[in-house]
């Protein structure tokens, strides 16, 4: 269960006292920007908030060690999509010092153990160096994972692009209701890209008119595979952290 479903003096007997020093807490940190015209734009913090709760009780039935699954950081670095409206975003500085702040209160309740699980692309810098700080501030054994590298290869499907075919495929897998219309994209822009190198330009989402491929393409049926194979190689990822912390 996530702690924000309990009242503090449960939180207090449940988790902290009994649970929180030997545990291993999940934060996911997920974003609020738009996601082309069909999606919602709680897309990134719904998918890394219902991967973890997932993962968690997936994993629980194979670790000595208790999960707990910390609420969803709903904000994210996101001003790369600002010209959209839509988009709620925070400056990286602020995203770090919101981590690092979630993450102090996780040591100072006796937490040991932390990782981050992040939803959104533009937060993986910030969450690899929030991982790095709060380990050396706080003491804390701190982790990093982007979500959607545990995705399967797929040929001809960006992964995870942006409210294109793997996302919109995920979203309607877990809320249906969230997706809109979908239009067909006859020719779908390509993301300029150099290899090794990470390239950052507003130019790039104007040019591709802010989501990437062919959303159209995707169903329920491979959301419902993509989202069973992400959790249970999480879950594998949380068991393998157990015996490394």
């Amino acid at each position: 269960m996530a702690s924000s479903a309990l009242r503090w003096a449960d939180v207090d007997r449940r988790v902290l006292t009994r649970q929180l020093p030997e545990a291993l807490v999940l934060l996911p940190v997920g974003a609020t920007e738009q996601h082309g015209p069909h999606l919602a734009t709680g897309t990134d913090a719904l998918i890394a908030g219902e991967l973890c709760a997932a993962a968690a009780d997936r994993a629980a039935r194979r670790c000595q060690r208790p999960i707990v699954v910390a609420p969803t950081v709903a904000f994210g670095a996101s001003d790369h999509h600002l010209p959209f409206g839509g988009t709620l975003s925070l400056s990286p500085e602020t995203l770090l010092a919101v981590i690092l702040d979630l993450a102090r209160c996780v040591a100072a309740q006796g937490g040991r153990r932390l990782l981050l699980v992040n939803g959104h692309g533009g937060n993986v810098g910030v969450c690899h160096a929030a991982a790095a700080a709060a380990s050396t501030r706080y003491g804390l054994a701190v982790g990093h994972l982007d979500y959607w590298h545990l995705a399967p290869a797929e040929p001809d499907v960006p992964v995870p692009g942006h409210a294109g075919e793997f996302e919109t495929s995920l979203v309607l897998a877990l809320r249906p209701d969230l997706v809109g219309e979908r239009t067909a994209r006859a020719q779908p822009p390509s993301v300029p890209a150099v290899p090794g190198i990470d390239l950052h330009t507003g130019a790039i989402w104007r040019t591709i008119d802010g989501h990437t491929d062919s959303a159209e393409r995707a169903d329920a049926d491979a959301g419902k595979r993509r989202l069973d194979h992400l959790v249970r190689l999480m879950a594998d990822r949380l068991v393998q952290l157990e015996g490394a912390l």
